[in-house]
């Protein structure tokens, strides 16, 4: 069997009725069995504010308090996973919806944090990549919510963590983190390939700035995870084999 894609899909494009329509018609196009890993961080929130529970931040990641461990748990698990598996199916893609809890697929622990107390926010620390070749080998989708099991709780891990983890255990060729754009443009042009001390030296001269920086951090993420090629690109460009691609050199 060909090493799997993990695909990480984002909470911005998880509610978009034209994204999903073309999400099965991409992946038939993938050579490579497909992993998918998906956020939905957006409709959280909105679900959060509904019951009075203000989101709350820290460096960047949700603190997961326990009335908002039971709504992601909702969210991610119920309503965006089966979201997504409904639209894989209907469009022929034999999709399978999990979350990180299910046959203790990926494990967590609280994530440490030196002055606040992150909750029920967790950090992987093992994923049973065993389990997602048997289902890719009987030619299923697997489509992974990141509520993670611990040692007596769950907890909300984030997306891209679990993805690049996902990836690291499974002997992923690539993880691919679709976004809104096709990749990291530099001088206006589509960057094919980028190494890490390319795209950080990118990051310092402002080459690479704003809502593009935690994308490309979050794919020099993987590769330290372990995998060979982490992707940035969009519906199309997966379609076409396109993106900006980080690897190491050498």
């Amino acid at each position: 069997m060909p090493q799997p894609v993990v695909l990480k899909i984002g909470g911005n494009e998880i509610d978009d009725p034209t994204f999903l329509a073309a999400l099965a018609p991409a992946l038939r196009s993938v050579r490579a069995p497909v992993i998918i890993v998906h956020g939905g961080g957006r409709e959280i929130s909105a679900l959060q504010q509904v019951m009075g529970i203000e989101p709350r931040y820290l460096d960047g990641v949700r603190v997961t308090d326990a009335p908002s461990l039971a709504v992601v748990e909702m969210v991610l698990s119920g309503a965006v996973n089966k979201r997504l598996v409904r639209h894989l199916l209907v469009g022929g893609v034999e999709a399978l919806g999990v979350s990180g809890v299910d046959r203790g697929l990926v494990r967590a622990e609280k994530m440490p944090h030196p002055t606040e107390d992150m909750g029920f926010t967790g950090r992987v620390v093992a994923v049973r990549g065993e389990v997602l070749h048997e289902w890719l080998g009987q030619g299923v989708t697997p489509v992974i919510s990141p509520v993670c099991l611990g040692d007596g709780t769950n907890y909300n891990v984030n997306a891209d963590h679990v993805a690049g983890a996902v990836a690291g255990a499974t002997g992923a060729a690539r993880v691919v983190f679709l976004t809104n754009v096709a990749g990291v443009l530099v001088n206006d042009q589509l960057a094919e390939t980028l190494t890490p001390e390319q795209a950080e030296a990118f990051i310092r001269d402002g080459t690479i700035f704003g809502g593009m920086i935690p994308k490309v951090r979050t794919a020099l993420r993987a590769l330290d995870d372990g995998v060979p090629e982490a992707v940035i690109t969009h519906l199309a460009g997966l379609a076409a084999g396109t993106g900006t691609v980080f690897r190491y050199t050498g």
